[in-house]
């Protein structure tokens, strides 16, 4: 059981930039104001209540029964939720304006002082590790309010192997806010901060609108866009070596100490996955690049009418596809009719998202890039980030985070230890909505070009979710394998980047100079090492689920309901098992690769 720090992802005019009235977050669900009473009033309990249960059960655990050790579990959940709610307001505030320093001094100083207060809790999952096994079975068996929290339990016992005495956990505890998190917020500071002189465009750009241009129908702006990418990350170069240096060395020391076997088990551990289960995702996945990837991308170079594609023209719209900006109102009605059509329950679940503040969707200085949900605590409810520029992707984006949004949603009735998804099961809802939604448009579609530019959208979601993350994944590995041989240089690390590109991108590509630095943004690298698995995971997971909903699988939207309501309450096995569906069966992962197979399929066929 670990108590949650703000969100790793990575007052301005929310107008809009012609999409509607763009809403903005509204943060008094949680906190009033940073100064408000209630926030200082739980700090104070967070402090108290830390202190009074070290001084209750520290050293005690093997002595309380049933009864005893439930009140114990449940004291620790109500201490999780008070930190996770103290955090989760000053991450939300801080991703709003990470260039702000009230806010980043906010967010720093109420870091301290939580990573300070639960000090005294470090003992606990240390001394409940040590807890005999058959002891702890027989407690369970006792008392079915206390066996409900097995499946957190397990997870914690799935680290006994790995943990350090207590006085060294205690050191690992408080040296945090100095390690990884710091250099986070450096990261994420550094990147909010960064702009781009792109040619022809009037003033300079942050970069989530030059990254935006890459998706433009122009082909000049799309290069410019990429030219000025290259240049600033080069300039950084260093500096994101060094984080990437540091985080890694860190990671490696960490893992060696605790006698991890690879760099990638902690992960595999904290997703309640085996590692076999995403070796065989990865090979499936690589042995997949010459009938996905490489075939698509010659397929899109012939459309565009080049002999080789380059960079800026991964996410290029189609000749045929009419430029379009889909106003705030029109992607809000598109999602939820979507959601709806599958299930009232869905866009009843989605309503309060837009309606009450829990979106906050405009580009504004200083916010964040890119996009996430954040469950908050169980107690109040989640925030959704975008940042909207009115592109069809952006409408998938919508469509994908309110995924989220909604499954934690109904997670949270699991109470805060139990609410948590792994990873690789966080991603099922988010990505179901967003087939959910294209399924709806392709249905939709009135013309033979509009299908088209609607399936070559979808199978480049897919590349970038399941090709592109897989070949990330191979890059992390690849490079905390090299860190741990040494110190890395710019020129080592981007080497790494650019043969796994090459190898899931395929011969339809040249680079560009300038191109091996594009490492360097990456947010994941840095805040969740070897998270990016889950996206393929997850798209995977839910290529197989959609096969099982299309092919009439009798009450598939309670079974949907049910395992997203189950949170982190059980193993992916049985959560997939009311589908007939089995992760750990090698031919799995070829069920949803064939889906985007078919794909394109449908697309080399349109040609003939």
């Amino acid at each position: 059981m670990s108590l949650p720090l703000p969100l790793p992802v990575f007052d301005a005019n929310t107008s809009g930039g012609g999409f509607g009235d763009l809403p903005e977050w509204d943060l008094t669900d949680l906190y009033s104001s940073p100064d408000a009473p209630e926030f200082a009033a739980d700090m104070a309990e967070l402090e108290r209540a830390c202190a009074a249960f070290a001084a209750t059960y520290e050293g005690k655990l093997g002595r309380l029964d049933a009864a005893g050790l439930l009140a114990c579990v449940r004291e620790y959940e109500r201490i999780d939720v008070i930190a996770g709610r103290l955090m989760s307001y000053a991450g939300l505030r801080y991703y709003q304006n990470t260039i702000d320093p009230e806010r980043a001094q906010f967010m720093g100083n109420a870091q301290d002082r939580v990573t300070n207060a639960t000090t005294p809790l470090v003992f606990f999952s240390l001394e409940f590790n040590r807890l005999d096994d058959d002891h702890l079975a027989r407690l369970l068996a006792q008392n079915a309010d206390l066996a409900r929290y097995k499946p957190v339990f397990d997870r914690m016992r799935a680290m006994r192997p790995h943990q350090l005495s207590d006085e060294l956990e205690r050191f690992l505890h408080d040296e945090s806010v100095v390690g990884a998190s710091a250099w986070n917020k450096l990261f994420d500071e550094t990147m909010a901060g960064l702009m781009f002189a792109v040619e022809g465009e009037p003033e300079e750009l942050n970069l989530e609108a030059t990254l935006n241009l890459l998706t433009d129908p122009a082909r000049s702006r799309r290069e410019a866009a990429a030219h000025a990418l290259a240049e600033v990350f080069r300039r950084n170069i260093k500096l994101f070596t060094r984080i990437h240096n540091t985080l890694a060395k860190e990671k490696e020391i960490h893992d060696r100490w605790r006698k991890m076997p690879t760099p990638q088990h902690a992960r595999h551990l904290s997703n309640h996955v085996e590692p076999e289960v995403v070796e065989a995702l990865r090979n499936a996945v690589v042995a997949a690049y010459p009938k996905l990837s490489h075939r698509y991308y010659r397929l899109k170079a012939k459309w565009l009418g080049l002999e080789k594609l380059q960079v800026w023209d991964r996410n290029a719209p189609l000749p045929i596809e009419t430029p379009k900006t889909v106003d705030w109102a029109t992607a809000r009605k598109t999602v939820t009719e979507a959601y709806a059509a599958f299930d009232p329950r869905m866009a009843d679940l989605a309503k309060p998202f837009f309606e009450k503040g829990w979106i906050d969707a405009g580009v504004k200085p200083g916010k964040a890039p890119g996009a996430f949900a954040h469950p908050t605590v169980t107690t109040v409810h989640p925030y959704v980030m975008l940042n909207y520029l009115g592109k069809p992707r952006d409408v998938m984006t919508l469509a994908h985070e309110l995924g989220h949004g909604v499954h934690q949603v109904l997670a949270a009735g699991q109470g805060e230890l139990l609410a948590s998804t792994p990873l690789t099961l966080a991603e099922t809802a988010s990505v179901f909505g967003e087939m959910l939604t294209f399924r709806r448009l392709l249905d939709q579609a009135r013309t033979p070009a509009e299908k088209k530019t609607l399936l070559a959208g979808k199978v480049e979601d897919m590349i970038n979710t399941v090709v592109r993350q897989i070949a990330f994944y191979d890059f992390e590995c690849k490079l905390h394998g090299a860190r741990a041989q040494g110190e890395l240089t710019p020129d080592d690390i981007n080497a790494l980047w650019m043969s796994v590109q090459a190898q899931s991108l395929g011969d339809a590509f040249e680079f560009m100079d300038g191109y091996e630095t594009f490492w360097s943004y990456i947010p994941h690298f840095v805040h969740s090492p070897f998270y990016v698995y889950a996206y393929a995971f997850g798209d995977g997971l839910v290529n197989a689920l959609y096969a099982a909903y299309a092919g009439g699988l009798p009450d598939f939207q309670e079974k949907y309901f049910a395992m997203l309501k189950a949170g982190g309450s059980k193993h992916h096995k049985e959560l997939l098992a009311p589908f007939g569906l089995d992760a750990s069966d090698p031919t799995f992962w070829d069920k949803g690769l064939s889906m985007i197979a078919g794909f394109i399929d449908e697309l080399e066929a349109m040609e003939a």
